[in-house]
């Protein structure tokens, strides 16, 4: 499996021929978006910043909504969620998508807001070996909620998305970077890689590892 991020909350997965992206974004956000073609799209909320499926070509497969899919033998789980720690009286809801490939399950919380998992939201996610978690604050957890939020799911890999990086503008730019992050994690920004490429006999067995990615 190479995973590669564009930026927010956009992931290019691949498993063999199969690829999976999630959250696209318009230009608007000062990065290039996501380019090529996909299978499926996974879309968390109805926001620009995370919701351009029409720049991914060769028809991909959309999934904006809660429940459980199968295309071309990918298992997901859309699992409701808030935007906010307000039950969504903010920003509304969001989509948590977990999906297994190779026999890897990857959690992508998505614009997750609230503080903690509530209503039986840890039970559906259940374990996972890579997680996919919001850092930056202001529209989504900061990076102390996302500790509590790792502390529940208990991830081998954890990737963090959607702070601060060179590049955007407007209202993202009051996005905290990752550097507290990291900080808390014991790991460094100096560490990114371009690409992530893992099999599922290589996932840590104990603890969990935190890997910092480059903008694609």
């Amino acid at each position: 499996m190479n995973i590669i991020w564009y930026g927010q909350s956009c992931f290019k997965i691949q498993s063999k021929d199969i690829v999976l992206i999630t959250d696209p974004f318009d230009k608007k956000i000062g990065l290039r978006p996501p380019f090529g073609s996909a299978d499926i799209v996974t879309i968390s909320h109805n926001h620009y910043d995370h919701n351009n499926f029409q720049v991914i070509k060769n028809n991909p497969f959309i999934i904006d909504s809660a429940g459980e899919y199968e295309i071309k033998k990918v298992t997901i789980k859309g699992i409701d969620s808030y935007h906010d720690n307000q039950e969504g009286k903010e920003r509304g809801q969001n989509i948590i998508y977990v999906t297994e490939m190779e026999g890897i399950k990857i959690c992508h919380l998505g614009d997750f807001g609230q503080n903690t998992l509530i209503n039986g939201q840890l039970e559906k996610i259940g374990q996972i070996d890579i997680l996919f978690i919001p850092v930056g604050g202001v529209f989504t957890i900061d990076w102390k909620s996302a500790n509590t939020i790792i502390s529940q799911i208990e991830p081998r890999i954890i990737i963090p998305m959607h702070y601060k990086i060179s590049g955007i503008k407007g209202e993202l730019l009051k996005l905290d970077t990752v550097d507290k992050f990291c900080k808390e994690r014991g790991t460094s920004p100096k560490d990114a890689v371009n690409k992530f490429s893992i099999k599922k006999k290589d996932l840590p067995q104990e603890g969990s590892e935190t890997v910092i990615m480059k903008v694609a």
